[in-house]
């Protein structure tokens, strides 16, 4: 197997595992509760991570991150006060909505990215408009200039 097949395998069996944690969280009632934690931790260990990912630039979350993990098409615009962040497909997203679990978007994708960038920029306002969870499509709006 070349090293491309074996590393789409990897992603999709990372997925897979984020998916069934999902679904055991929400089964248990945690889901909500884990991912408020979880959020205050990816927070305070934003600016580390993000220089542990060599990601120097917020609109470097949203093309890195994909890369690595292979789980959504983000694209990224510019606009007079920072980006919007737009995504189309996402693997977790769809894997979840099959297994019928609760929203992994929070815990495993927009709160994370959310610590990267205001771990490189805090005054960086970052606000989710929508997500594939509920919406055909996943936006985020981040604004890096005051």
């Amino acid at each position: 197997m070349d090293n491309e097949k074996k590393i789409k395998m990897l992603q999709m069996i990372y997925v897979g595992a984020l998916a069934d944690s999902v679904l055991r969280l929400d089964r248990e009632g945690i889901l909500l509760k884990v991912t408020a934690d979880k959020k205050q931790e990816q927070l305070a260990e934003g600016k580390l991570r993000a220089a542990q990912l060599g990601i120097q630039r917020p609109t470097q979350v949203f093309s890195i991150l994909p890369e690595i993990f292979g789980c959504a098409n983000w694209t990224t615009e510019q606009n007079n006060e920072g980006f919007i962040a737009t995504a189309t497909n996402c693997m977790l997203c769809g894997l979840s909505k099959k297994l019928e679990t609760g929203s992994p978007c929070n815990i495993y994708c927009l709160d994370a990215m959310e610590g990267l960038i205001k771990g490189l920029d805090e005054s960086a306002e970052y606000n989710v408009i929508s997500t594939l969870w509920s919406q055909n499509e996943c936006k985020v709006m981040v604004k890096t200039v005051k």
